[in-house]
C-alpha cells in the first residue's frame, strides 16, 4: 500500500493488480504449497503459517485427513476455515485410480470439488502422463469437480486442459522435487500468453529466485512443497517464499528493461557541459 501511495503522489500511474481467482474464489496469496515430507505437522502448520499460503494442497494417499482416527489428522494443525485444502491424486499412475482418488476426497472433505488432479507416467521421472491425465480431467469436469490440473510444460496440451473445462492449467518448472527451476521459461511464457485461466507453475521450483522469475514470466502463482520442506529451515525458507512471490508478481507489473547488447550509462551526458 505505502508503494501504490508514493507512486500516487510523484504523479505516476501505478499498475492495477488483481487478486487471484480460482473456481470464482479470491485468494490473497500467489503461493500455494504442499504438505509433505516436513518432520511433522507442527513444523508443517509453522512453515504453512510463514508462507502467507491460503490454498494447500494435500496427498490423499498419503496424508491422514480423517481416514484413519487412530493417526495425526492434518486438518487438526490446518484449519479449512482458514485455508482451502485442495486434495490431490499424487502416486496415481493411471486415470481410474486419480478418479477414485477425487471422489474419496470429495467423501471426507463433506463435497469439497476443488481438486489438484495428477496422473503420472512412471516411478523414476515422476513426469506427468498426458493422455491419461486428460482422460481424467475430462471424467472429472463431467461429474461437477473444479480441476487443477498438473501438466508438462507443452503449451498445446495446457490449451486442450483449459479447453475440456480445467479451472487452473499447472505447468511443471522441472521434474517434482528436483529443484531445478525453470528449465524452459519461453514454454511457460506461451502458456501464460495462451491461456484464459490461471497459470500456476507446479514441480521444479528450488529456490526463492525461480518462484520470482515464474511469476516475472506473467504466471498466475506458484506451488511448492519440496523447496520449502527439504530446505535446512523449511519456517525461514517458507518466509523467503512469501517475499519472493511478490517480488516476482511486483517486477510483472512494473515491466523490466529491455535486454541490451551493450552498455547504456545510468548518468546520460546528453547536455552536460564542457
Amino acid at each position: 500500500m505505502a508503494i501504490v501511495e508514493e507512486l500516487e503522489r510523484s504523479s505516476v500511474v501505478a499498475p492495477v493488480d488483481t487478486p487471484l481467482v480460482v473456481a470464482g474464489v479470491e485468494y490473497p496469496s500467489r503461493l500455494l504449497v504442499g504438505t509433505g515430507k516436513y518432520r511433522d505437522f507442527d513444523e508443517t502448520r509453522r512453515a504453512i503459517e510463514a508462507s502467507g499460503a491460503r490454498i494447500v494442497t494435500v496427498a490423499i494417499r498419503r496424508t491422514n485427513i480423517g481416514q484413519d482416527p487412530d493417526e495425526p489428522n492434518l486438518l487438526d494443525f490446518l484449519s479449512p476455515e482458514k485455508f482451502t485444502i485442495l486434495p490431490n491424486t499424487a502416486g496415481c499412475y493411471d486415470a481410474r485410480s486419480a478418479v477414485r482418488t477425487c471422489k474419496l476426497a470429495r467423501e471426507l472433505l463433506d463435497g469439497h470439488d476443488l481438486v489438484k488432479l495428477e496422473v503420472l507416467g512412471d516411478q523414476k521421472t515422476l513426469y506427468p502422463d498426458v493422455t491419461a491425465t486428460l482422460e481424467a480431467a475430462e471424467e472429472l469436469v463431467k461429474d461437477g469437480f473444479k480441476v487443477m490440473v498438473y501438466t508438462t510444460d507443452d503449451p498445446i496440451m495446457a490449451k486442450r486442459l483449459e479447453d475440456v473445462g480445467c479451472v487452473s492449467v499447472m505447468p511443471l518448472a522441472a521434474p517434482i522435487g528436483s529443484g531445478l527451476g525453470i528449465r524452459n521459461p519461453y514454454n511457460i511464457l506461451t502458456i501464460v500468453e495462451n491461456a484464459n485461466v490461471p497459470i500456476v507453475v507446479d514441480a521444479g521450483v528450488g529456490t526463492a529466485s525461480d518462484a520470482a522469475i515464474a511469476m516475472e514470466l506473467g504466471c498466475d502463482g506458484v506451488l511448492m512443497n519440496t523447496a520449502i520442506a527439504a530446505a535446512t529451515h523449511p519456517v525461514l525458507m517458507a518466509s523467503a517464499m512469501n517475499k519472493a512471490i511478490r517480488a516476482g508478481r511486483e517486477a510483472y507489473l512494473a515491466g523490466r528493461m529491455p535486454r541490451k547488447r551493450f552498455a547504456s550509462a545510468s548518468s546520460p551526458i546528453d547536455g552536460v557541459i564542457d
